[in-house]
């Protein structure tokens, strides 16, 4: 592969500091490089459940989301000015996404009656911890937007996004029950629950 000249480091790094979009320079410690550091992180646990996940549709859903997180990254990374010229926000079109989401999932699978503990499956597990992630995610942009009014919409899409993660985790828990009763079924084994 041909060198382009490009290289991965500035060097900017090493003083602990980065650039916005705007191409100001901020400290890595700034509220907005948290923030959309956390998406980063979020994006990257969507990417291993996305990974390990069998389910068609889930990795559908998924896929979608990470999309979304490309263009609240961008919103982060921006300063007041820059912000008012990206092309594309996250708006009412995505939550409403979302919520349409959780009702399919939910209709489907219905909810837990109780706590749910993740390690039934390493699929379930996945979204949990990317459910826990997304939740940090909201609570940071929850402290940049009452500061700055400038997130109101994308606080309201992360609030969604973690309640579909949950109902995504548990239609998973639901399918690897099911399966695990059906391969003791079809093993001979009795059911967990009954007196063996």
């Amino acid at each position: 592969m041909k060198d382009s000249g490009r290289k991965i480091y500035t060097g900017i790094g090493d003083k602990g500091q980065t650039r916005l979009l705007s191409g100001d320079t901020v400290e890595k410690d700034d509220v907005r490089v948290m923030c959309y550091g956390a998406l980063d992180e979020l994006q990257s646990h969507l990417g291993m459940a996305r990974a390990v996940v069998c389910s068609g549709r889930v990795r559908e859903i998924l896929h979608g989301v990470q999309k979304d997180l490309f263009v609240a990254g961008a919103e982060l990374a921006s300063t007041p000015v820059t912000l008012s010229r990206l092309k594309k926000r996250i708006d009412r079109g995505e939550r409403e996404r979302l919520e349409r989401q959780i009702d399919e999932m939910t209709a489907k699978y219905g909810l837990p009656g109780s706590f749910v503990t993740p390690g039934r499956s390493v699929e379930s597990a996945a979204l949990h911890v990317a459910r826990s992630v997304c939740r940090r995610c909201e609570r940071l942009v929850a402290g940049i937007n009452r500061e700055t009014g400038d997130y109101p919409l994308l606080l309201v899409y992360l609030n969604r996004l973690s309640d579909l993660l949950f109902v995504l985790a548990w239609s998973l828990e639901v399918r690897a029950i099911i399966e695990e009763v059906f391969r003791d079924v079809l093993n001979g084994c009795p059911v967990k629950g009954e007196i063996s």
